[in-house]
């Protein structure tokens, strides 16, 4: 399933109920100027992100190919994750951090699914884009700290770089 411009989603899940947003861009397309993540959301979602528990009941909202291959579990299974750590904090906790922001309760990675089918609201765009570009710095820490080659040297890092689409095989 791909979304047209113009449609509207409904969503109606355990943390939305009757949530609408409009589709203003192409599927994976027209993203803004200077955001260019490494994987698109399936991707992710394929090689094992938030410990196979993330969008598990989004899947009415987002496209069905998405999860084909998706590592998904009803338990949390930090095997599931690329670099089998453990990946996630509780939405409490993010809750608390003031990261949770605008129409997207469970943060940043659903409303990175969102934007990437298309939704558009400019001030919450601005608002996740800056808060993905200062994720980079992780990237040179990776980089500072392991010898090239070396994919389990910080394996948690590497884990939330691909979590926030960044390559975590720098």
């Amino acid at each position: 399933m791909i979304y047209d411009i113009g449609d509207i989603i409904v969503v109606n899940d355990r943390m939305q109920m009757d949530y609408k947003y409009l589709i203003d861009a192409p599927t994976g397309k027209q993203f803004a100027v200077g955001f260019d993540p490494y994987f698109s959301p399936k991707q992710m979602l394929e090689l094992g992100i938030f410990e196979g528990k993330y969008c598990n009941d989004c899947c009415p909202e987002l496209p069905e190919e998405w999860f084909l291959q998706a590592k998904t579990s009803e338990i949390s299974d930090s095997k599931l994750n690329l670099f089998e750590v453990k990946s996630r904090q509780s939405l409490r906790i993010w809750r608390d951090k003031g990261w949770i922001v605008g129409p997207d309760p469970r943060g940043w990675f659903q409303w990175y699914c969102r934007y990437y089918l298309g939704r558009r609201l400019e001030k919450i765009d601005d608002h996740q884009i800056k808060r993905w570009r200062s994720f980079r710095r992780h990237v040179a820490q990776v980089k500072a700290n392991c010898e090239p080659g070396d994919m389990w040297c910080r394996p948690r890092q590497r884990q939330a770089l691909l979590q926030w689409s960044y390559d975590p095989y720098v």
